[in-house]
């Protein structure tokens, strides 16, 4: 990844619009031509595959960049921070376990964005946990649907529904409501880009994606994983402690290892670990045509 480069944004106006429209020349990639190019990624390290996997989605991280315009950060060094997120994301990936690069490095991208907008912006003395960063980056987007656009406190009513949405206490929104106001009046003018200005109000909606819908991705991750769990109970104990070793560890035990555990030889480990990926595979399969036809029964 390090012998080829990736497009860069250049100062001045229209330095924007000439990155996008260099990034939309890397084509976007087949399910299969993504599988093959993390294998050869990840079997041999193979720099020309993950900068292929980079590129073809330098859109996502743009597209995700986006949604951060309003915390008055230059979008370039956003969207420069969302692709080091990216290539942590393909550097990690294992294609095996049946998700889409973009489903896997969204997560990256959105974390090393945020981080950024953190060290960047003059709350850092508020903290960095879980409840903080949620309240920080969801206030002014909640503000902009109930209408609480006046400077100032907020109303005990307001205060109340924003605590109860985002599972916070009163006390914090307070004080991350007068911290935010303290900053930057919602009135004060702001640079958001190259070329871009406004008032903070402007941005008070925030086209990220909101919290019902990471929810229901999140919801989602954790039904797959619970298939997944499910489906091995087709598996006896040997093909499941080799399937475990093999593709569902985060250090994956060789066929070496396993042959000696279990005195057979590396060509067997392997043909049960494929056997064992294929009865898995059946099962999930099984499980979600059954979830379908369930479905189809009851809207029926």
């Amino acid at each position: 990844m390090a012998r080829n480069t990736l497009p860069t944004i250049s100062s001045g106006e229209g330095g924007l619009n000439r990155y996008l429209e260099e990034i939309r020349r890397f084509p976007m990639l087949e399910p299969q031509q993504e599988y093959m190019l993390a294998k050869r990624y990840n079997e041999h390290q193979d720099t020309s595959a993950a900068h292929e996997l980079v590129t073809s989605h330098l859109r996502l991280v743009a597209k995700i960049a986006m949604g951060y315009r309003g915390y008055g950060l230059p979008i370039g060094e956003v969207i420069s921070e969302g692709n080091v997120g990216l290539m942590q994301a393909v550097k990690k990936f294992d294609p095996e376990r049946g998700f889409r690069l973009a489903t896997y490095a969204m997560w990256w991208i959105k974390a090393s964005i945020q981080e950024y907008v953190l060290r960047s912006w003059s709350l850092v003395k508020m903290g960095t946990t879980a409840n903080q960063k949620r309240l920080f980056f969801n206030l002014r987007k909640l503000k902009g649907k109930i209408q609480a656009l006046e400077e100032g406190d907020l109303r005990p009513e307001q205060v109340a529904e924003i605590a109860t949405k985002l599972n916070v206490s009163e006390e914090e929104v307070i004080s991350m409501n007068r911290r935010l106001s303290g900053d930057a009046s919602l009135n004060a003018p702001i640079k958001a880009a190259e070329g871009e200005s406004g008032q903070w109000q402007d941005w008070l909606v925030d086209d990220s994606e909101d919290q019902e819908t990471m929810l229901i991705q999140q919801d989602e991750l954790e039904d797959r994983r619970n298939m997944l769990a499910s489906a091995m109970d087709v598996l006896n104990d040997r093909e499941k402690r080799i399937f475990k070793a093999r593709r569902l560890s985060e250090d994956p035990l060789t066929l070496e290892e396993l042959s000696g555990e279990f005195d057979i030889s590396r060509e067997r480990v392997r043909q049960i670990e494929v056997r064992a990926f294929e009865k898995v595979q059946a099962a999930v399969r099984k499980q979600a045509h059954d979830r379908s036809n369930s479905l189809q029964t009851v809207a029926d």
